[in-house]
């Protein structure tokens, strides 16, 4: 018994040593697409804006709140010495190119270097790939690319509103998982789809999808909203859809 109750103290110990590593010993991925047109209504943006969803991060998260772990610097959220955000951009060749395309800063205030390196502080220095700064990014860049946002949400920019709720069953009949769906204000014509984020299991790498826990997000509140796409400005067309 004595030796029983000795080798299960011990287990419990190893358990408690091993789960206490990082302060997030499991979690998903959720990948924010943001729509140009509805991020730059309320903001300044360049005059000329991508015509496609861009990426805004690959983001892990926690499994109990859907919030994103909290920066390396202010949790312990890996046992590995991440890369530094200003080492990130030698380590980043030869991806810059397609970050540019599909991972831009979509403010004036930001460039892309700039952005880059925040959602790696924020991000990417608490996902699987601390030190590998290049895998997670080309991994964002992988997952983007897999599926186009318009087709799984079946709709197209325009000015014409549509429920929420819709939107979500369109992607989940499309993917086999519900996404998140972020809103904003924009101007007068009213709610408009900000961001659509689609959820994955924690795997290297991610790919399978999950339910996104919250399927709301900012100014939506309410599965039936009604919230509109707004179209790309007269110069740009859809055309190069990812």
């Amino acid at each position: 018994m004595q030796r029983h109750l000795l080798v299960a103290a011990v287990l419990a110990t190893l358990s408690l040593l091993v789960s206490g590593q990082t302060d997030y010993p499991d979690f998903f991925y959720k990948l924010s697409l943001q729509w140009p047109p509805s991020v730059c209504a309320p903001s300044q943006c360049p005059s000329r804006i991508p015509r496609t969803f861009t990426i805004h991060g690959l983001w892990p998260q926690s499994v109990e709140d859907d919030k994103p772990i909290p920066p390396n610097n202010k949790k312990k959220c890996t046992d590995v010495i991440p890369t530094a955000p200003d080492q990130i951009l030698d380590a980043l060749q030869p991806i810059p190119g397609k970050l540019n395309d599909l991972w831009p800063s979509l403010l004036k205030q930001k460039t892309n270097e700039e952005f880059w390196r925040h959602e790696w502080e924020k991000h990417g220095m608490c996902s699987d790939y601390p030190d590998k700064p290049r895998d997670y990014f080309t991994i964002a860049l992988d997952l983007t690319t897999r599926y186009n946002p318009l087709e799984v949400m079946e709709i197209q920019p325009g000015d014409e509103p549509r429920k929420v709720e819709k939107i979500l069953e369109s992607v989940k009949r499309n993917v086999g998982a519900y996404p998140q769906i972020q809103c904003n204000g924009g101007d007068k014509k009213g709610l408009q789809l900000k961001e659509i984020r689609f959820c994955f299991v924690r795997a290297k790498p991610p790919s399978v999808f999950r339910d996104c826990p919250n399927k709301l997000a900012g100014e939506c509140k309410q599965l039936t909203d009604r919230i509109r796409l707004p179209p790309l400005p007269p110069e740009a067309t859809h055309n190069d859809e990812l």
